[in-house]
């Protein structure tokens, strides 16, 4: 009897033990930090994340734009709040895995101050130029730049950005110079890309352009075709090996956050990112609906501050 009574105690403990770590529920309204303006990609994904893990884990799932300095300011706020849940923020390529090699001092360190919950999209951008290049290819373009070394111009949302990276990835592995224009932002810079002030720019919010016949499309940056413009290739399958650049973005909370709230988190991040109709407005935006467990997250933050480090030095970019 006594050897029942332990084994039906321990069975209870266990079944409890288990259906808490399952059950983890906030216990107020969650806060997610953005650190990006408001109706911007980072924000538009972050809503559309908030209204799904609010329905699954039953509070109200508060978006706080916290912008600047490349998404540093929210991102160093979130890393200091309570480890419990309730904080949490979107983190992106630029404010994890660029920002570490681009500015000389950062008000947190990108992994050890962080749980990282899982991704939660890719932003590829297409390789795009003025109808006035005669290119319409991407091995024409890099014969083109490689026949006039310096004079074709690329346009960026500003140094030090993502696409700005993928430009002097692209210079690189292609081997040739296309000089870069920055911009404050993508709307100027396309603007100049269709007056063909700059001919050359690695973006995604060109798709309508493209689609209108206004610029043309030579390749996406990404490692498949995006199904927005499905007949564009990869730049891989046009010609140049090796060439991947995403800006990605993905959730995160603060070090010390007990790993069952962390693996709810993430399970519901997957779990909402993966509905239908969120991956449906995603496509339309030109983005890719992504999740991935903390452990593949926080390995892939480590390998992409590596990659972009190296862009960074060969490029010789620094702060503005």
């Amino acid at each position: 009897m006594h050897n029942f009574r332990r084994a039906l105690l321990g069975s209870l403990l266990l079944a409890a033990t288990s259906i808490a770590q399952a059950q983890w529920l906030p216990s107020k309204p969650v806060r997610l930090i953005v650190p990006y303006p408001a109706a911007g990609a980072v924000d538009i994904v972050s809503r559309l994340l908030a209204d799904k893990l609010g329905g699954s884990l039953g509070t109200t799932v508060i978006v706080d734009n916290k912008a600047g300095a490349a998404g540093m300011i929210g991102a160093d706020q979130m890393a200091k709040s309570a480890p419990d849940g309730h904080t949490l923020a979107m983190i992106t390529v630029s404010s994890h895995a660029i920002a570490p090699s681009v500015y000389k001092s950062m008000p947190y360190d990108p992994l050890a101050d962080f749980a990282m919950v899982s991704l939660t999209a890719n932003t590829p951008y297409i390789i795009t130029v003025n109808p006035s290049v005669p290119a319409r290819s991407l091995r024409e373009l890099i014969a083109l730049a490689k026949a006039k070394p310096g004079a074709l111009n690329f346009g960026s949302s500003g140094t030090g950005t993502t696409p700005h990276l993928a430009g002097e990835l692209f210079n690189t592995l292609a081997g040739v110079k296309i000089n870069h224009i920055p911009y404050k932002g993508s709307a100027p810079m396309v603007n100049d890309l269709l007056g063909g002030q700059v001919q050359v720019a690695f973006d995604n919010t060109v798709i309508p352009n493209i689609k209108a016949g206004k610029l043309i499309g030579l390749a996406v940056t990404s490692g498949t075709r995006l199904a927005a413009v499905p007949d564009i290739p990869t730049a891989i399958e046009a010609g140049l090996a090796g060439y991947e650049a995403v800006g990605w973005m993905g959730l995160a909370a603060p070090k010390g956050t007990p790993a069952d709230v962390v693996a709810r988190l993430s399970r519901d991040t997957a779990r909402g990112m993966g509905q239908p109709d969120v991956v449906e407005k995603l496509t339309a935006l030109g983005f890719q609906s992504a999740s991935n467990s903390p452990e593949q997250f926080t390995a892939y933050v480590r390998a992409e501050i590596t990659k972009w480090a190296k862009v960074v030095k060969d490029a010789g970019i620094t702060a503005e």
